[in-house]
């Protein structure tokens, strides 16, 4: 006797798998019947509108719980680190800051028992976000409060009068603003704690095995936990599927007649009827190892020799290689330009033929393509609004497909299957994939500035036996094996040494960061009115916020291309003063001297880089960089730098250290005398002592 084979196909796309295999079983059925003869059923379960989807997909609300919980963490290290230093005692914070921490735990708390309770509604949201900015502002001043008692003595620490009343005013505030937000939870009756009723109901899966060997009705009850529902629904679709409609009927009357219909009843009847069936099931779209354990183990018999097959879609190879061997899992590659070029113009009812007298029409297939990333899903649903549109029109559509996927109804079902795999992502890893979001569109990240930038934000923290830096690498591995990021360059040996986002992906994770107001973005449409709060920015050329940005909140800063209108002066001022982010490296402007040696002003800076082209009129690094403590990273690329200040040896937190020089001499050569008079005396003057 044999179980039945188990395949599973994944996708490297964050689109919905079923595309794929409404193909492979509707035109290319007979392969099954070729290679294993008659099949008495074929399933196809699209697990996504089922528990794994539907419930799972988040609201608003549940996205800012997961973000402010993230948040929260970070403030309450914080506050921990600040409350057990002298100087806290000493300006008389200290317990300020203790109730501080205390009270942020509880807030984390409730925050965990709304995300398991899957609680929306828009009051919690509006909570969510308050401790969000709360958080937020409690980092700041702590970090503050380090630099303070970081920079000077303690002598000198306690004769600073005014920065020290102006430290302790700032936390009294703050532990006002947390009794206030601490006290509308019960005020609103926002949420509750998590009952034992509650946490026994979250291990659904390990219960209804345990339940599926006894046909005791009090034992198998299950109370309280509305996902029970879903997974009787699933049941019955796999039953309906299987024996037919009047099956399922016949069962549910018989069992109402003597007993409430449990899990169990349904998983026995299934199971005593598959078991002399050669059956073949597609589980769809599959997120997670319990579910597949939870229908593996109570559905299909465990002694089947008729030659069944199941076949699991996830986009998670993770997942993929846990469901069977790895000789059993197949990816499924992107379509070839043809092919995907063939399937838009069918869909949109043209041919190659009115392609090929059509030049532009050629050009803006071949765009709309690309942006789809040859994924069928998206083809199809771009193509059925396409074809509702004359050709000229085609080219508008285009430009404003990121506006379209967050209005249009006929693009609602591609922004679900792509927000499906955010919604998914462990807290941890959601503020890590959104900050992607900063980068151009099609931009090649590479992975060590990617999760450099992802320390310096504080999105990781070293565990038990592993450096923040090995706990990054691991974050980034598995936005891979999740499909949320594609691979773009290996190394020779085979470690991915950047990625790239899917353009449609890209354009749901940017309307994803501006309803959570994470980061800030810039667009030629003219609505750049930034929102309060906002901590991240990326400015792309030379588009600049017009209003309602304050700066001196901004945590990280990076631009791409020209030199923004609004930052016409410097881009090292005291205005930036929190700024922990600052990256450079793919201007289009000169970085000069002067610019740099104002970064001592940035006391806050934990990661600095410079591109490897415009950055060539930097000549020596300033000795007030000893005043950076907490910086992390220094990439200084192309620079005419060659020796580096004692005060370096300061920068205790230092891991990442990137220094070149410019080889190119142009700039000193005496066809261009005035270039080369300028940057001759612009060179640093050199000593020499007999």
């Amino acid at each position: 006797m044999h179980d039945p084979v188990q395949y599973c196909l994944h996708a490297e796309s964050a689109t919905n798998l079923s595309t794929h295999l409404i193909g492979l079983v509707n035109e290319k059925s007979r392969y099954f019947i070729v290679a294993h003869g008659f099949v008495d059923r074929i399933g196809i379960l699209d697990w996504s509108v089922f528990g794994e989807g539907e419930e799972s997909i988040q609201s608003m609300a549940e996205t800012v719980l997961s973000m402010a919980r993230s948040l929260v963490g970070s403030a309450i290290s914080k506050a921990t680190s600040a409350a057990a230093h002298e100087a806290s005692l000493l300006l008389g914070v200290q317990k300020d800051i203790w109730y501080i921490k205390d009270e942020l735990k509880t807030m984390q708390a409730f925050l965990r028992a709304a995300e398991v309770m899957k609680k929306k509604d828009e009051l919690l949201k509006v909570w969510a976000e308050q401790i969000r900015d709360l958080s937020y502002d409690i980092e700041d001043c702590l970090d503050e409060f380090k630099v303070h008692i970081e920079s000077q003595n303690l002598f000198y620490q306690m004769v600073k009068l005014r920065k020290r009343h102006l430290i302790a005013t700032q936390i009294r505030n703050l532990k006002s603003r947390v009794e206030e937000v601490s006290s509308r939870n019960s005020r609103y009756n926002l949420v509750k704690p998590i009952s034992s009723s509650n946490e026994d109901d979250m291990d659904c899966y390990a219960e209804d095995i345990r339940n599926q060997s006894t046909s005791n009705v009090d034992e198998t009850e299950l109370v309280g936990f509305s996902d029970s529902k879903i997974r009787i629904e699933l049941l019955k679709d796999m039953i309906r599927q299987f024996l037919g409609s009047n099956s399922l009927d016949q069962v549910l009357q018989e069992l109402q007649g003597k007993m409430v219909v449990q899990i169990p009843h349904l998983s026995d009847y299934l199971r005593k009827k598959l078991k002399e069936k050669r059956y073949f099931v597609v589980l769809d779209d599959l997120w997670s190892l319990d579910a597949w354990n939870w229908i593996n183990d109570i559905a299909f018999p465990k002694n089947n020799n008729k030659g069944s097959r199941i076949v699991v879609t996830t986009r998670d190879v993770g997942l993929a290689e846990k469901c069977t061997t790895t000789s059993l899992v197949y990816h499924l590659e992107h379509l070839q330009m043809n092919d995907a070029i063939t399937l838009l113009l069918r869909k949109t009812n043209r041919t190659h033929e009115d392609m090929g007298t059509n030049k532009n029409m050629q050009k803006i297939v071949e765009q709309i393509v690309n942006k789809c990333g040859r994924l069928p899903l998206a083809i199809l649903t771009i193509g059925a609004v396409l074809a509702t549109k004359q050709v000229l029109e085609w080219e508008k559509f285009y430009k404003q497909l990121p506006s379209e996927l967050e209005s249009n109804p006929s693009l609602q079902a591609l922004r679900r299957m792509v927000t499906l795999g955010y919604n998914h992502l462990p807290s941890h890893l959601k503020s890590c994939f959104l900050y992607l979001s900063i980068f151009p569109e099609d931009f090649e990240i590479k992975r060590s500035r990617l999760v450099d930038r992802w320390i310096a934000e504080g999105f990781v923290r070293a565990k038990v036996g592993m450096t923040t830096k090995d706990v990054g690498d691991s974050y980034f591995n598995e936005l891979i094996n999740r499909s949320m990021i594609q691979r773009s360059r290996v190394g020779i040996e085979g470690k991915i040494k950047s990625c790239r986002v899917h353009d449609i992906m890209r354009d749901i994770t940017v309307s994803i960061s501006r309803e959570e107001n994470f980061v800030f973005l810039p667009v030629h449409d003219g609505s750049n009115l930034a929102q309060e709060n906002t901590r991240h920015i990326a400015l792309h050329g030379s588009m600049s916020c017009k209003t309602g940005l304050d700066w001196s909140i901004i945590r990280s800063l990076a631009i791409f291309g020209d030199r923004p209108n609004n930052l016409a002066h410097t881009i090292c001022s005291n205005k930036f003063r929190m700024l922990r982010v600052l990256d450079l490296e793919d201007v289009k402007f000169l970085i000069t001297q002067k610019d740099f040696n104002n970064i001592a002003l940035l006391r806050h800076l934990k990661y600095l880089s410079f591109g490897r082209i415009f950055s060539s009129c930097i000549y020596t690094l300033p000795r007030s960089i000893g005043k950076l403590h907490g910086l992390q990273t220094l990439n200084m690329s192309s620079t005419y730098i060659a020796t580096l200040p004692t005060e370096i040896s300061k920068l205790q937190c230092l891991r990442t250290l990137r220094c070149t020089r410019v080889s190119n001499n142009n700039n000193f050569s005496i066809n261009h005398p005035v270039k080369c008079l300028t940057n001759t005396m612009c060179l640093p003057n050199i000593h020499t002592f007999s």
